[in-house]
C-alpha cells in the first residue's frame, strides 16, 4: 500500500474591514512565540503552510521592508527540516497602498513576490495568493471584505487581478529560483439545487474551477463562463494571454469544509432569513447541502477525484481540513479526509498530501473575520493559556503517520453523515442514541463504550445526554449495576464492558448530612474512587472522577487554583480532599475535576432553578451574600470535561465558568437575565443565619492557569434560559392580580 504525506498549515489571515485589518498570527499569539515551530516538528510534518505576508513585510511602503521575523521562522523551519509553502497574500487585499481592484496590483505584487525570493532563495513551495475566488468573492461580490464591491464586474476584477499577481510573481520568483513550485489552493465544493434553481447551480459549479482554469489556460472561447467573463469587462486579449502564457500550478490545493457543499431552494420560508438571497431572477435560500434531509452531498473523495480528473497533469493535495466542533468531529473529520485520500491515491490518483489545518486554531471566522470578538475554535493545539498545547488531534496526526490504531470513537460516523445532520425541513425531536447496553444500530465491530457511574444523578444523566449528541457510545450504570466501593463489582464491570475511559460521577453528595454520617461519605467519595483508579490503571483504562470547591478554607482572596493546597472545613470536603490524594497516589494519570454550584437545564435540583423559580412565583428566596463562588453549568462542565478525556489530560483542574459571585448575588442576575424583578422577593443573608449543619468558606471561587476556561456566567445563564424556554414564568398568578386583571381588560 502507498501512503500520502502529512502537512500542516497555520491560519495566517490578514485582512482588512474597512481601516482596520484583522490578524490571526496576532491573535493566535504565533507572531510572538519561536518556540511553536519546535511543537510543529514533533508533529512528523515535513511540509507547512507558512505565511510572508505583503502586508506584515512591507505595510506602509514597498520599498520599507522588515524582514526580522520572516528570516526568523523561515531559517527555523529550514533547520527542523520542514519544508516551508510560503504564502504571500492570505484572505487580503494587500497594504494601504494598493487593493484588489488596483489596476497595478499585479506588477506591485509581483515585485513583492520578487523581493521574498530575493530573501529567501533555498524556498522552493509558493502559494502566493490563497484562495484567489473566495477572497474575489468576499471582497467585491458580497462586500464583506476590503474594498467592499458588490458587484460581479469587480468580483471578475478582483479575481484577474489576483490570478495575474500569481502568473507574474511565479515569473519573478522562477527567475531567482527556476525549482520554485506552485501550489495554488481554493476552496472546492458542489452546489446542487432544486429542478427551478439548476441553471444557477450549474453556473456556481463551473466558476468553483476557475482560479485553477485561469492559471492552467483552460479559460479559451469553448469555456462555459467565457462569455459571463466578457460580460464582467474582462478585456478577452486578458483571458487569451492566459490562455497562451498559462501558469499551471505543480499542485493543486483543496480546501474542503463540510459547508463548502451548498444548496439552493426557491422555497425561501423553509429556512432561516439570513440563508435568504437574490440573482435578480428569483429568490432563494443558499444552505448548506449536508442540513438538506433530502441531498446527500458528494464528499470529499468525490470531490478529490473530480479534480484529479480535470487537473490530470497537476497533483492534488488537501491544503486545508479543518472543522469547528467537538473534539472527537474534529477528529472523525481529519481521519475521514486521510481515509478518503488514500484511497484514491491507491487507486491510482495523483493525491500528494493531507494538511492539518489550522495547527493553532482560528479566530472569529463564525462572523467570517468581520469582527472581532475573539471566538477561538481550537486547532491541532489549544492557545487559549498563551502556551501552545497539543490534544487529540495532535496524537491523531501521528497516529495517521504510523498507521497505529485509532480511537475507539473514531469507529463512529461523523454528524455530517449521522441523521443529526439535518435540519431542513426540521427533523423530529429524537436523538440518537448511542448506549452500547441497549443498541444494536451501531457498526457490528466492538466498539470500546466510555464508562459512566451514577445512572440517577445529575451529571451522570448529563453525560449520557452529551454523549448521545456527540455519538460517543456509552454505558450507564446504577450502583446495582457497579457498586464503586466494592472491589470485584467494579472489576466485573470493567471486564465486562471494556470501556475506554471510566465517567466516574457517583458519590455521596449532601453537604449537611456528611456531618451525620461521616463514615458512609468517606466510604462513597474517597474509597470507591479509589477502587475505580486502582482497576482503571491495572487494564490501562482512563478515569475522571470529580472533585469540589469545598477543598478550601476560604482564606484566600481571589480564586483558587489548581496548585493551592487543600484545607476542607466540613466531612464532604475531606472525604473530597482525601480522594484526590489517595486517587492520584493509586492512578498518577487519573484526571480530577473541582467543580462548584452548578446548575444546568435537565433537571431542577440546583439553586439556579429554586431561585427563578420562587422568584417568579413571587415569594421570598432567601441567599447568602457573605460566601462566595463559580457558578458551573453542567453542559459546559460535561462537554469540556469529555474533550480532556479524549485529549487524555491528567491531574486536577479546575472547571467552572468565569465568574465569581456570592449566592445571593448569582439569584439576582438568574432573576435579571431571565427578566424577572428580584426585589423585594430576594433576600439576601448571612451564611451563618441559614443554619447550616456542615461549615462553608467564606469564598472558594475557582480560577485556573490552564487551557480548560469555560464562558461567563452571564452566558451560560443566556444559554439555561433559552434551553429551559423561560420555564419558570407561572402557569397562574400566585398572588391576587384581580385588580390588574381588570385594568388590562378594560384596556384590551
Amino acid at each position: 500500500m502507498v501512503n500520502i504525506d502529512l502537512w500542516g498549515g497555520v491560519e495566517c489571515t490578514i485582512n482588512r474591514v474597512g481601516d482596520q485589518y484583522f490578524d490571526q498570527l496576532a491573535q493566535s499569539g504565533h507572531k510572538s512565540r519561536l518556540s511553536d515551530l519546535d511543537l510543529f516538528a514533533d508533529l512528523g510534518i515535513k511540509k507547512i503552510r507558512y505565511s510572508v505576508l505583503w502586508e506584515s513585510v512591507a505595510p506602509d511602503h514597498p520599498e520599507q521592508q522588515d524582514w526580522s521575523w520572516a528570516t526568523e521562522r523561515l531559517n527555523k523551519l529550514r533547520a527542523l527540516d520542514i519544508d516551508p509553502i510560503v504564502g504571500l497574500l492570505h484572505h487580503g487585499s494587500g497594504p494601504r497602498y494598493t487593493n484588489l481592484l488596483d489596476q497595478d496590483f499585479p506588477q506591485k505584487f509581483a515585485a513583492y513576490a520578487r523581493a521574498v525570493a530575493q530573501q529567501f532563495p533555498w524556498v522552493n513551495y509558493y502559494t502566493p495568493v490563497n484562495e484567489p475566488l473566495t477572497t474575489a468573492r468576499f471582497s467585491a461580490l458580497y462586500g464583506l471584505w476590503y474594498p467592499h464591491a458588490k458587484d460581479d464586474a469587480s468580483f471578475l476584477k478582483a479575481l484577474l487581478n489576483q490570478i495575474k499577481g500569481t502568473r507574474h510573481a511565479m515569473q519573478a520568483i522562477r527567475e531567482i529560483n527556476p525549482e520554485a513550485k506552485l501550489v495554488q489552493t481554493d476552496d472546492l465544493g458542489y452546489t446542487q439545487s432544486t429542478p427551478a434553481l439548476q441553471y444557477q447551480a450549474d453556473f456556481e459549479n463551473h466558476r468553483r474551477w476557475l482560479s485553477w482554469d485561469l492559471l492552467c489556460g483552460k479559460v479559451n472561447p469553448q469555456h462555459p463562463l467565457w462569455k459571463y467573463l466578457l460580460a464582467g469587462g474582462i478585456p478577452e486579449a486578458e483571458l487569451l494571454d492566459l490562455v497562451k502564457v498559462p501558469c499551471p500550478p505543480e499542485v493543486i490545493g483543496v480546501n474542503y469544509y463540510v459547508t463548502s457543499e451548498r444548496y439552493l431552494d426557491e422555497h425561501i420560508t423553509d429556512y432561516p432569513l439570513h440563508t435568504h438571497g437574490s440573482n435578480g431572477r428569483h429568490r432563494y435560500a443558499d444552505v448548506e447541502t449536508v442540513r438538506v434531509g433530502h441531498a446527500q452531498p458528494l464528499g470529499v473523495q468525490n470531490i478529490l477525484a473530480q479534480a484529479c480528473e480535470r487537473y490530470p497533469d497537476s497533483a492534488i493535495a488537501i491544503t486545508e481540513a479543518h472543522l469547528c466542533c467537538t473534539r472527537e468531529e474534529q477528529m472523525r473529520w481529519l481521519a475521514e479526509v486521510w481515509d478518503s485520500a488514500l484511497f484514491l491515491k491507491n487507486q491510482g490518483k495523483n493525491v500528494l498530501a493531507v494538511t492539518a489545518w489550522s495547527l493553532l486554531g482560528a479566530f472569529d471566522w463564525n462572523t467570517l473575520l468581520t469582527e472581532q470578538r475573539g471566538f477561538y475554535e481550537p486547532g491541532v493545539f489549544d492557545v487559549r493559556t498563551g502556551v501552545p498545547e497539543p490534544n487529540a488531534v495532535a496524537k491523531l496526526m501521528k497516529d495517521l503517520s504510523s498507521n497505529a490504531p485509532r480511537h475507539p470513537v473514531l469507529q463512529i460516523d461523523g454528524w455530517w453523515k449521522r441523521t443529526c445532520r439535518t435540519l431542513f425541513p426540521a427533523p423530529p425531536e429524537v436523538p440518537e442514541k448511542w448506549c452500547v447496553a441497549d443498541q444494536a444500530a451501531l457498526p457490528k465491530t466492538k466498539i470500546e463504550p466510555l464508562l459512566i457511574t451514577g445512572a440517577t444523578g445529575t451529571l451522570g444523566k448529563a453525560f449520557a445526554r452529551i454523549c448521545d449528541e456527540r455519538g460517543i457510545p456509552y454505558v450507564l450504570l446504577s450502583r446495582q449495576e457497579m457498586d464503586i466501593t466494592e472491589e470485584a463489582s467494579v472489576e466485573k464491570a470493567l471486564q465486562k464492558y471494556g470501556p475506554w475511559a471510566v465517567v466516574n460521577t457517583a458519590g455521596y453528595v449532601r453537604v449537611d448530612q456528611a456531618e451525620l454520617e461521616p463514615e458512609t461519605c468517606y466510604r462513597e467519595n474517597a474509597l470507591g474512587p479509589v477502587n475505580l483508579a486502582k482497576h482503571c490503571r491495572a487494564r490501562g483504562i482512563q478515569l475522571v472522577t470529580f472533585s469540589s470547591d469545598l477543598v478550601f478554607d476560604g482564606q484566600n482572596k481571589g480564586g483558587y487554583h489548581e496548585t493551592d493546597q487543600p484545607n476542607p472545613l466540613n466531612v464532604y470536603g475531606s472525604s473530597k480532599a482525601l480522594a484526590e490524594e489517595q486517587v492520584l497516589a493509586a492512578m498518577p494519570k487519573a484526571l480530577i475535576i473541582r467543580t462548584s454550584a452548578f446548575f444546568g437545564p435537565w433537571d431542577e435540583h440546583n439553586f439556579v432553578y429554586q431561585a427563578l423559580k420562587t422568584i417568579a412565583h413571587k415569594e421570598f428566596f432567601q441567599a447568602a451574600d457573605d460566601t462566595y463562588i463559580t457558578p458551573t453549568y453542567v453542559p459546559d462542565l460535561v462537554q469540556t470535561t469529555v474533550d480532556l478525556l479524549l485529549d487524555e489530560e491528567s491531574g486536577i483542574w479546575h472547571i467552572a465558568n468565569s465568574g465569581t459571585y456570592s449566592w445571593a448575588q448569582l439569584a439576582e442576575l438568574a432573576a435579571t437575565v431571565a427578566g424577572l424583578e428580584p426585589h423585594p422577593w430576594l433576600q439576601p443573608v448571612s451564611q451563618e443565619s441559614l443554619d447550616l449543619s456542615a461549615l462553608r468558606p467564606a469564598n472558594s471561587a475557582l480560577a485556573t492557569g490552564k487551557r480548560a476556561n469555560l464562558p461567563r456566567v452571564e452566558d451560560a445563564l443566556l444559554r439555561y434560559l433559552r434551553a429551559t424556554e423561560f420555564a419558570f414564568r407561572p402557569s397562574e398568578p400566585l398572588v391576587d392580580t384581580t385588580e390588574d386583571d381588570e385594568l388590562l381588560a378594560a384596556h384590551a
